[in-house]
């Protein structure tokens, strides 16, 4: 039976099993929906990956991930732009509905985080018309901000609508509850998203108490502390009705555990906690 209103973002059983693998997964379990990573796409091929999507009639609710803009000198900011030029390429050839974007943080040497998010925008602002022509959204997506520093200084829904509002057509945000659930102007920038039209994406996971490392302990929906149905039931006000899509990264719990045992999990939680 077909689970609607799911998605797995592939990140979640990236340890245990490649692209194919993992599609053949999410398909027993019902799930049609998917959101993979560059490298595991690069890893069977664009053109297997291409096949793969369309013969089992499968949606990819984003592409992840492009971004990371800000470098030292300007070779290494238009290495950047060539980089996201051809993960606009490969979003489009996928059929995904956006491609992410974790926008980086700070160069090498660098304190300026202003400087920074002005290089986001610049680079952004340069492959915009591209992404356009490819008909691929690019989803700017808030990074907590112990994130700040290494892998994206747009920290908040606030930011990044912002930045939307300054780009124009093309651009809005994927809302991933494990980086914005703490943010007391939540509420009011969700709906702020809603009246924009710029929801793209909605990642959901859980966030642990404790949390024993920065990157890899997310919680399964359910698991934390976040109130997982209050947000959505804030994004739904907002107009946005697309699917959940499960990013889990779990060193230490269920990147060791079976895949199917993990992808059985996602449908339970989704529909008990979500």
């Amino acid at each position: 039976m077909q689970v609607e209103g799911l998605s797995i973002n592939l990140a979640t059983i990236r340890e245990q099993c490649g692209f194919a693998e993992a599609v053949d997964i999410c398909l027993r379990h019902g799930i049609t929906a998917i959101a993979p990573w560059r490298d595991q796409v690069a890893a069977v091929g664009l053109d297997e990956a291409v096949r793969i999507v369309k013969s089992n009639g499968l949606r990819l609710t984003g592409l992840c991930r492009g971004g990371f803009f800000p470098a030292a000198d300007a070779a290494g900011r238009e290495k950047a732009i060539d980089d996201n030029r051809r993960a606009i390429d490969e979003a489009a050839a996928l059929g995904a509905d956006c491609l992410v974007l974790v926008v980086g943080g700070l160069p090498g040497g660098s304190k300026n985080i202003d400087a920074a998010r002005r290089m986001v925008e610049d680079g952004i602002a340069t492959v915009l018309r591209h992404a356009r022509a490819a008909g691929v959204p690019l989803a700017i997506e808030p990074l907590h901000p112990m994130y700040a520093a290494d892998r994206a200084c747009v920290n908040t829904l606030g930011q990044a609508l912002d930045m939307c509002e300054a780009l124009g057509p093309g651009v809005g945000v994927a809302i991933d509850v494990y980086h914005v659930w703490w943010d007391p102007d939540l509420a009011n920038q969700i709906a702020r998203a809603g009246e924009m039209k710029a929801i793209l994406a909605h990642h959901v996971c859980d966030w642990l108490v404790p949390t024993r490392d920065m990157l890899t302990d997310r919680g399964m929906m359910g698991d934390g502390v976040i109130d997982l149905k209050g947000i959505r039931r804030r994004i739904e006000a907002a107009g946005f009705h697309g699917t959940q899509e499960v990013e889990i990264f779990s060193a230490e719990n269920w990147w060791k555990r079976p895949a199917e045992e993990v992808i059985a999990t996602c449908v339970e939680r989704y529909r008990s906690s979500c």
